[in-house]
């Protein structure tokens, strides 16, 4: 039986048994003993976005007093659910988010993760009932790599299509309406980092 790591563009961790492409984590530890989730959804602020593989280490999922693995399909997916680049395994990429972040949200001087951290978690979560901050906008101003729904089905945003999600993969793409108001998955902040210039890394399934 699959356990309940993987996470979709919602930021809900369900158990499915596809693979991801990046693994992360919420800061600590959500799971039992027996490898099941409790109530709560995350440790700390820090929700980060890792490498499935890094200088060899190896580590057994879920394994008791340490933190929960999580899995994405996609950068792109973890971004919508309010993660962002780890600091130590994708360094390179932390820095480039950082710039991004920076410049996208019109922001001056140092900027640590932690202060990512607390600006993002303010649009992760509605404070009383820990329900996903959706936003709208118009769809042309989007920038590639953001994460709309419609009908109760997440898209990417993806030059001029929109291709519709699932563990698996991408599906057939539809046209990306020229204007309209549309329901945004990915945070604010997030979205004017990829506005900025920040380009996630997406499946290879998204091509079309």
């Amino acid at each position: 039986m699959p356990l309940q790591n993987r996470v979709t563009p919602r930021g809900e961790i369900v158990a499915h048994p596809a693979r991801g492409g990046f693994m992360g984590n919420r800061g600590g530890r959500m799971h039992d003993e027996a490898k099941r989730l409790g109530t709560r959804r995350w440790a700390t602020r820090a929700w980060i976005i890792c490498l499935l593989e890094f200088r060899g280490r190896h580590r057994k999922v879920m394994a008791p007093r340490r933190y929960t693995e999580l899995f994405f399909l996609d950068e792109a997916v973890a971004i919508a659910a309010g993660h962002r680049p780890c600091a130590e395994c994708r360094r390179q990429d932390f820095n480039r988010w950082r710039d991004a972040f920076r410049a996208g949200n019109g922001l001056a001087g140092p900027l640590r993760a932690g202060d990512m951290d607390r600006r993002l978690h303010a649009e992760r979560l509605v404070p009383k009932t820990k329900e996903k901050v959706v936003w709208s906008v118009n769809v042309g101003e989007l920038p590639d790599g953001a994460f709309v729904e419609l009908d109760g089905v997440a898209y990417l945003v993806f030059g001029d299509a929109l291709l519709p999600w699932s563990f698996e993969g991408y599906g057939a793409p539809r046209p990306r309406p020229l204007s309209g108001q549309v329901t945004v998955l990915t945070p604010r902040s997030s979205v004017a980092t990829l506005g900025a210039g920040y380009r996630p890394e997406i499946a290879p399934s998204a091509a079309v």
